[in-house]
């Protein structure tokens, strides 16, 4: 066992794991954030998205003793002050998900593509969630759901 620090959605934890768990299971089964989801389990498809230290970071990839004193948010994070964060608001008028599986780490990609281009073109957007699989495919969706928000000041 190891005690990790580390501060999630703003709010500093020290939890006792085994040093090699993935930081998905400290999320959802230690932390009750259950946002984030387990898709693949290899970093492969993106539905355990997160931002560590600012950077989109597959967590189910993710040992938490590499976390040690880093900042995480999950999507449970991006909601501020009891406001939805411009891509969600965007995510919801595009009506963007089906089955929404892959869309918390969807959302976490698109977040952080607007924080390093203020108005991405459809490629920026296409290269920063290339990683994201939607079995769905509401890729044209998603594109004009991080077009609306980058209108609506998504970069917040």
């Amino acid at each position: 066992m190891a005690s990790i620090s580390l501060s999630v959605n703003g709010k500093k934890e020290t939890i006792d794991v085994q040093p090699d768990t993935p930081l998905l299971w400290v999320l959802r089964d230690t932390l009750g954030l259950t946002g984030t989801k387990y898709g693949c389990g290899i970093g492969a498809c993106g539905a355990c998205n997160v931002h560590m230290d600012g950077e989109v970071t597959r967590s189910c990839a993710t040992p938490v003793l590499s976390c040690d004193g880093k900042s995480i948010v999950t999507i449970e994070g991006l909601e501020q002050n009891g406001h939805l964060h411009p891509v969600q608001e965007a995510w919801i008028k595009e009506d963007v998900p089906q089955c929404g599986y892959c869309q918390p780490g969807m959302i976490m990609s698109a977040t952080a593509l607007l924080k390093k281009r203020r108005h991405p073109t459809d490629a920026d957007i296409n290269d920063a969630l290339s990683g994201n699989l939607c079995r769905c495919g509401t890729y044209n969706r998603v594109r004009k759901a991080i077009h609306l928000a980058a209108k609506n000041g998504g970069a917040q």
